[in-house]
């Protein structure tokens, strides 16, 4: 009679036929076969990803949004507060990394050595445009500097909502609705120093860098909100993420997807601050 085989040496060499049939092993596997399915290393090693379903899977890359908008600009407002700020609210930070660039329509020349700034909606916009920049500076931490910058865009002055950061007078005589965005979403922050940035070479270096980024871009922007995915801007990402930013990240992602994203609308011809 002949002797019987146990049952798991029998799998083991049945998987080992099937991974490299002829040869015992797969080239570049120094592992026993009942190690293969260990680590991602290993299984990659033996080619057994496959036959591996328990493996961890390695982490998605976030999508990528750049917004390039300027601070007066009503459209602009309307994507950062509705649109761009929930979405971001509801996802994993995992999921989604924002660049915010604070310019838009504006135009610059060297005066003299120094930078001078025209911006579509008035001398306002381009102390908004400063603030948002300084702020981002100073704050480092998207997480810190986005909520302020949503508080801002959603007031009924941007600047106004922000008056404390450079208005030498105490906190006490003005209205808790100009500082209150600084106050409730980033009390950390040093005022001064963000207010040193807006009136000193800092604030001017930072709007000349966020001019070059704008001017780069390709293709050139045509008006703001101008919304640029994973490194590329088309009509059509345009509408998507304007109809449904949310349902579009949710789509573009590759990893596990969280419980709300669902459906989304139907895309919409793009609106904005034209050139």
């Amino acid at each position: 009679m002949a002797p019987t085989v146990p049952l798991p040496a029998l799998a083991l060499v049945v998987l080992v036929a099937l991974v490299a049939p002829g040869l015992g092993v797969a080239p570049g596997c120094d592992r026993p076969a009942h190690l293969w399915c260990r680590s991602p290393e290993i299984a990659v090693a033996c080619q057994v990803e496959s036959r591996c379903p328990n493996l961890p899977q390695p982490a998605a890359t976030p999508v990528e949004l750049s917004l390039y908008y300027e601070s007066l600009c009503p459209a602009c407002r309307e994507f950062l507060v509705l649109k761009l700020f929930p979405t971001w609210l509801l996802l994993p930070s995992k999921m989604l990394n924002i660049t915010l660039v604070p310019y838009g329509n504006a135009q610059e020349r060297n005066v003299s050595g120094k930078w001078d700034f025209q911006c579509q909606h008035g001398p306002e916009e381009c102390l908004g445009n400063m603030i948002e920049a300084c702020l981002m500076h100073e704050a480092k931490n998207f997480s810190t500097y986005f909520p302020v910058i949503f508080c801002m865009e959603s007031g009924g002055s941007v600047t106004k909502n922000l008056e404390a950061v450079w208005y030498p007078v105490p906190l006490s005589t003005l209205c808790p609705l100009s500082w209150q965005c600084l106050q409730i979403y980033a009390p950390e922050l040093d005022r001064d120093r963000i207010a040193a940035c807006v009136h000193g070479d800092t604030g001017m270096a930072l709007m000349h860098q966020n001019a070059q980024l704008t001017e780069a871009l390709d293709p050139p922007h045509q008006f703001v909100p101008w919304i640029v995915i994973n490194g590329k801007h088309t009509d059509e990402l345009q509408a998507q993420a304007e109809a449904s930013l949310l349902g579009l990240v949710c789509r573009l992602y590759q990893g596990e997807k969280p419980e709300v994203c669902g459906g989304s609308k139907a895309p919409k011809t793009p609106v904005g601050c034209r050139r």
